[in-house]
C-alpha cells in the first residue's frame, strides 16, 4: 500500500468543470495522480491526441495509458477482459497499476501506438478521480495521459514541475499537491496467454504474483510495448552515474579534481558523510524505499537546479518498490548527455 495522498491545494468544482470543458473541446489538461502528473486529453479525440504527442515530443509508436474513473471502464475499452486482468483490477484499483488488454472498437491508433492492445488504469488520487468521474458523466471514453513532461525527461511530481516543463503548451493545470507514490504505475500485459510485467512501478512484482497466483515474468526490453521503457528515460540534464557506497568518495574526488560539479544521492545511513570530499553536493537522503520513490524525481530535478554536471546515485536494493526505483535510475543513467 502506498501512503495517502498528501494534503495539497484545494481544487474547486469550478476548476474541475473547466478542465472537463477543456478536454471536451480538444484541449490538454495536466492533472495529479498518485504516481506522477499526467498530461491528459480526450482518449477518443484524434486531433487532441496528435497535439498531445507533439507537445511532449513523443514518438507516434509509443502507446499512452487511458485513465478511467472506475473498473467498469475496462470493459468499455477492452475487446475481452482476461481473468488475470479482472483480478488485478479488482485488487489494485484505484491504484498505481495499469493492465494491458486487447483493445475494443473505437480506440484510436493514436492511443495504442498502432497496436491491438490498450493500457488502462484507475488512479488513486482525489482530484484525478473527480476529473475522471465528471468527464465520464459527459460521455467521455476516458482520459489518455502520459506524464506531463517533455519526452524522455524527468517526470513531474508537482504542479510546478509541469509548469516549468510545459508552460504555454498545456491549456490548464490542476494543482493537487505533490504525488504520493512518485514513480509511475506498474504495467502488466494481460493480453497474451499469461501475464507479464512490462514496466515496474508502484505495485510490486511480488504483489502482482500474489494476486494472479503464479510467477509473473518481467518483459522490460520492448521499448515500444509500454510507456517509459526506453533504455534512456527519466533523465535530468546532469549525468547520472550509479555507484556502490564505497565507490562514492573516490569517484567524487576524481570528478571534482576534473572540475565537474558533482553531487550524490544515497539512502540514509549508507554513506560516511564526514569522509566525503569537500565540494561534493550531498542531496537529502531518503529514509527508506517508499521515501526514495516519493522523492526520486524531485531529487533529479534538484540536481539540475544546483547545476550539477554529474550526480552519483546509490540505488536502493532492487526488491519490492526498490526494483522500480532502481529501474528508473538505470534508465536515467542510460541517457546520453553533453
Amino acid at each position: 500500500m502506498h501512503a495517502p495522498s498528501p494534503t495539497g491545494p484545494t481544487v474547486s468544482d469550478d476548476e474541475v468543470a473547466a478542465a472537463v470543458a477543456c478536454l471536451s473541446q480538444g484541449g490538454l489538461v495536466a492533472f495529479p495522480t498518485e504516481t506522477v502528473y499526467g498530461l491528459g486529453c480526450d482518449a477518443a479525440n484524434r486531433d487532441a491526441l496528435r497535439r498531445l504527442y507533439a507537445v511532449k515530443g513523443r514518438p507516434a509508436g509509443h502507446p499512452v495509458i487511458v485513465h478511467v474513473a472506475e473498473g467498469t471502464g475496462l470493459d468499455r475499452l477492452a475487446a475481452t477482459v482476461p481473468d488475470a486482468a479482472r483480478r488485478l483490477a479488482r485488487a489494485c484499483w484505484p491504484g498505481p497499476l495499469t493492465v494491458v488488454v486487447r483493445r475494443g472498437p473505437g480506440i484510436p491508433d493514436e492511443v495504442t501506438g498502432g497496436r491491438d492492445t490498450v493500457g488502462v488504469r484507475v488512479p488513486d488520487q482525489p482530484v484525478a478521480l473527480r476529473l475522471l468521474r465528471a468527464f465520464a458523466a459527459t460521455g467521455g471514453l476516458g482520459i489518455a495521459a502520459p506524464s506531463a513532461n517533455r519526452f524522455g525527461r524527468v517526470s513531474p511530481t508537482a504542479a510546478a514541475d509541469v509548469r516549468a516543463d510545459l508552460d504555454g503548451d498545456v491549456d490548464l493545470v490542476l494543482d493537487g499537491g505533490p504525488c504520493a507514490v512518485g514513480v509511475e504505475s506498474t504495467i502488466v500485459d494481460c493480453s497474451g496467454d499469461s501475464p507479464a510485467i512490462l514496466r515496474l512501478g508502484g505495485v510490486t512484482r511480488e504483489r502482482v504474483e500474489g494476486i494472479v497466483g503464479t510467477a509473473v515474468p518481467l518483459r522490460l526490453g520492448d521499448a515500444h510495448a509500454a510507456p517509459g521503457t526506453l533504455p534512456s528515460h527519466y533523465a535530468p540534464a546532469a549525468r547520472i552515474e550509479l555507484v556502490e557506497p564505497d565507490a562514492v568518495a573516490p569517484r567524487a574526488s576524481a570528478l571534482l579534481a576534473a572540475r565537474r560539479r558533482t553531487g550524490v544521492l544515497a539512502p540514509a545511513g549508507v554513506l560516511d558523510v564526514p569522509a566525503l570530499p569537500r565540494g561534493l553536493d550531498v542531496l537529502d537522503p531518503p529514509a527508506g524505499v517508499d521515501e526514495y520513490a516519493h522523492v526520486l524525481y524531485s531529487r533529479l530535478r534538484e540536481a539540475d537546479r544546483r547545476a550539477l554536471d554529474v550526480l552519483l546515485v546509490v540505488p536502493p536494493a532492487a526488491v519490492g518498490l526498490g526494483a522500480a526505483v532502481a529501474d528508473r535510475l538505470r534508465r536515467a543513467a542510460g541517457a546520453v548527455t553533453s
